[in-house]
């Protein structure tokens, strides 16, 4: 019996020397290529409402999910900010960038104006890590500049642009610029020619000039909005898209795998869409996030003991809403929207140029049913139809339009009441044109996955990343 005891003792022992390094080994791994995706005003209903949405569209009711909300961590994230309930994008992305609250309108600085404070991306790349940092808004709006910049006010766009170069980061993509230039000041571009820095204007330009340059800034081609990509639901062939940008990203950044990398990549356009009250344009703009994150996915499995992808949100967008009152939705009819809103008032008031305000109610009509489906696919109320008719009476009758307005438009109002009564159709409704407190989703794959479970707070976010990076 005594010699059967010391047999087993020795096996256990045997047991706990062998199993200890290999377990310990598995806790340290280290997240080497990280993936920091945030959907600008991506709430949990903008989430659950596309998956609906394309449920619908295949024939079902229920869910058809996204490709991130199958990964294995799955929260949500308070996002108020140091002296607000609710925030801006430029408190949530230093947030969500540094892990410090600060004032609404503020980038990378505390809550008092006095100090910076720095990101994941400035520690990744003090970690010796390549570092991206990508969006499909201008480079220089918040959501991006809180990763590599440090101003009091997120308005001062030329600022934050020389900002640039300081940080010293690898890869910046986006829209482009929309302050290049200040009076008695130097012309960003100047100050990025002399940091290294090669600017590539599309794709293609992009695809010549990246396996030669050092440090690269990858932007729309000339002539295009600086301000932003086209939505989704507008984007024609040869438009540079964010799943372009990624893959860009991912092809930069791992010229170089020593020390592995580290890059944001926003989605901003699905914030734009909500200002605007626009579901069917949000939702196209989501579904079309989801490219991006598989370009990450696609990188993960072939790194999957080394890869971390994270996906959130910086803040909800429009107080959006599943339902008006009955027990069903009917999101499929979003489907017949062919052009953003902003896109539908370019459509009215080409109409209006064209014809010299000489434009039928069947004109309006037609260009309402090619472009949203009303009559052709979706019946109208009668109450629906008289007041199109009003705000078509209005639009071409001489006058002066008063265009709507939201954060980043300004609409025709027919495209304006025109969208409203087609998310009506759909059964969705709009609390507002701006942000609200609402928790937004948190999606976590690969290596320390695990230690994103639990209720958190926006500012948790980075400082896990960091943790994980220094493993």
């Amino acid at each position: 019996m005594k010699k059967l005891f010391g047999l087993l003792s020795v096996v256990l022992v045997a047991v706990i020397c062998f199993t200890q390094p290999v377990d310990a080994a598995k806790k340290e791994k280290r997240a080497k290529y990280v993936f920091y995706f945030i959907g600008d005003g991506m709430g949990i209903n903008q989430v659950n409402g596309t998956e609906m949405y394309l449920a619908e569209r295949a024939g079902k009711i229920g869910v058809e999910p996204l490709n991130f909300t199958t990964f294995p961590v799955r929260n949500f994230v308070t996002t108020y900010s140091a002296y607000n309930s609710v925030t801006c994008s430029a408190a949530a992305g230093t947030a969500l960038a540094t892990g410090e609250k600060t004032k609404n309108g503020t980038i990378a600085m505390d809550k008092e104006h006095k100090v910076p404070v720095y990101s994941i991306a400035t520690k990744a790349k003090e970690l010796g890590m390549k570092v991206g940092i990508a969006t499909n808004n201008s480079i220089d709006h918040a959501t991006p500049a809180c990763f590599y910049a440090h101003q009091p006010d997120r308005n001062m766009t030329y600022e934050i642009a020389t900002d640039l170069p300081k940080a010293g980061f690898d890869f910046y993509a986006g829209a482009g610029f929309v302050k290049p230039e200040k009076k008695d000041s130097v012309n960003i571009y100047t100050l990025f020619d002399r940091a290294g820095y090669t600017i590539a204007r599309g794709n293609d330009d992009f695809q010549k000039k990246a396996a030669k340059a050092d440090k690269i800034i990858f932007m729309q081609e000339q002539g295009c909005d600086m301000g932003s990509l086209p939505y989704a639901i507008d984007r024609k062939p040869g438009d540079l898209s964010l799943e372009e940008i990624t893959q860009g990203a991912i092809d930069f950044l791992s010229k170089d795998k020593k020390n592995g990398f580290f890059v944001m990549i926003e989605c901003g356009l699905i914030d734009w869409a909500c200002h605007s009250n626009d579901a069917a344009a949000m939702f196209n703009e989501v579904i079309d996030f989801q490219k991006s994150i598989q370009k990450a996915i696609d990188f993960y499995k072939q790194h999957p003991d080394e890869t971390l992808i994270v996906v959130t949100a910086d803040h909800e967008t429009g107080n959006f809403a599943l339902g008006t009152g009955k027990y069903e939705l009917n999101l499929k009819a979003l489907q017949h929207q062919m052009v953003s809103k902003g896109q539908l008032s370019k459509k009215i008031s080409a109409l209006r140029t064209t014809h010299h305000y000489a434009v039928t109610w069947e004109d309006v009509k037609k260009l309402l049913s090619d472009n949203l489906g009303l009559w052709t696919k979706e019946e109208l109320k009668e109450s629906y139809e008289k007041d199109l008719r009003h705000r078509y009476d209005k639009a071409f009758s001489n006058g002066e339009q008063e265009m709507v307005k939201s954060l980043y438009a300004e609409d025709e109002p027919l495209a304006n009441t025109a969208v409203q009564i087609l998310n009506r159709i759909a059964r969705i409704s709009w609390g507002s044109g701006g942000h609200s407190a609402g928790y937004v989703p948190l999606f976590v794959l690969g290596v320390g996955a695990e230690n994103f479970n639990g209720k958190l707070d926006n500012t948790d976010i980075p400082r896990q990343i960091e943790a994980l990076m220094k493993r």
